[in-house]
Formats: C-alpha cells, structure tokens, sequence
C-alpha cells in the first residue's frame, strides 16, 4: 500500500474555504431576513389584522344602528295623514351599513379560522429553519476548520524533502565500493595498499676513516 499523498491542487481546497465562508456569510444573511419576514407576516395577520377587522365590526355595528334611527325618524316624523314616507336614503343608507358589517363580519371570521394554521406553519417553518441555521452556524464553521488543517498538512507535506528508497541506498553503497576498490584519489596522501615499508630507500652509511685515506 502505497504512503504517498496524491496532491493535484492545493489552491482548489483554499477556493473551497472561501467559498464555503461565502456562503455561510450569504446565508446567514439571507435566513436572518426570511426569519424577519415571516414573523411580520404572523404579526400582521394574528394581532393586527384581528385588532383591525374587530374595530371595523363595531364600527360597521354602530353605523347600522344609526341606520334603523334614522329610518325610524323617517316613518315617523315625515308622515303626512295615511301616506307612509318612502324615506329612501334613510332605507340606502341603512343596506349600506349593513353590507359593510356583513363584511366586516366575514373577515372577522376569516382571521380567527387562519390565524392558528399561520402560527402552526409558522412554527413549522420556525424549525426548519433552525436547522439551517445550525448548518450554517456550527457545521460551516467545523468544515472550514477541517479544511484549513488539511491546507497545513499539505502545505507542510510540500516542504518535505522525499525520503529514499531501498534501490536508492543500494545504488549509493554500491558508488562507495567501487570509489573504493579503483584505489586512492590523486590529492590523498593514504598510502598505496601494496606498498610496503622495505621498499622505501635507505640511506647510505657514512664513509669510514681508511676509505678516506685510500682516497686521498
């Protein structure tokens, strides 16, 4: 099995990071304004539009009994002998007012039945995004510490001399014995292997006192 780290690319894993912080900064971004959105959303339809539409029904309520006064004024002081008033506007007037309660009423309506299906899937959609918030704010983060020690460990694998191998060591073992057996380099003062020491020169002896003589 072979040890050695296949390294293509390490400016691919530092592209990745910084993508990967990108998109966690995006996100979170992004997540923290659909969390805001949806709650002005709940907000608008549970309390203000309930507190609107029943301030409309009172409202409308109101209008239709001043309606029915004014009609009831009408029939009264606007007969002549046996004629019955037709009081018209007063009768428009008082359809009028009751449509518009009748309306008011509906919506009323309308937002009490949504409003707990609004909070449900808000709350639903509450969870889910929770989870992604927990992708964004713990596993982002754990990912991008594991690809940083990974960029480390390469980058110091980078820097590493390559080890040698068993055919390496051999072929150097094998250069130092031959420089060996091919005998000492010019420049070495070691001393030849089959040269002994009886075959230096000895010097001569000194001339003795007759040979002199005889010399001269």
């Amino acid at each position: 099995m072979s040890t050695q780290a296949d390294v293509k690319s390490i400016d691919t894993l530092a592209f990745v990071k910084a993508a990967l912080a990108t998109f966690g900064h995006e996100s979170g971004q992004a997540l923290g304004e659909v969390e805001l959105q949806s709650q002005r959303i709940v907000d608008w339809i549970c309390v203000e539009q309930a507190a609107f539409w029943k301030t409309e029904v009172r409202k409308a309520a109101d209008l239709v009994n001043q309606a029915q006064k004014d009609l009831e004024h009408c029939r009264t002081y606007k007969k002549v002998g046996d004629n019955q008033p037709a009081c018209v506007e007063e009768k428009k007037a008082l359809e009028k007012a009751r449509q518009r309660l009748a309306r008011a009423e509906q919506k009323q309506e309308a937002v009490r039945r949504w409003t707990p299906v609004v909070r449900q899937q808000s709350q639903e959609a509450g969870v889910r995004l929770t989870r992604f918030r927990e992708v964004i704010d713990l596993d982002c983060p754990k990912a991008m510490a594991r690809l940083e020690r990974m960029l480390r460990a390469l980058d110091a694998y980078q820097h590493t001399s390559s080890p040698r191998g068993p055919d390496d060591a051999a072929a150097g073992a094998a250069g130092s014995a031959g420089g060996a057996a091919a005998g000492p380099r010019a420049d070495s003062v070691a001393r030849p292997l089959d040269e002994s020491p009886s075959s230096a020169p000895t010097p001569s002896a000194p001339p003795s006192s007759a040979e002199e003589g005889g010399a001269a």
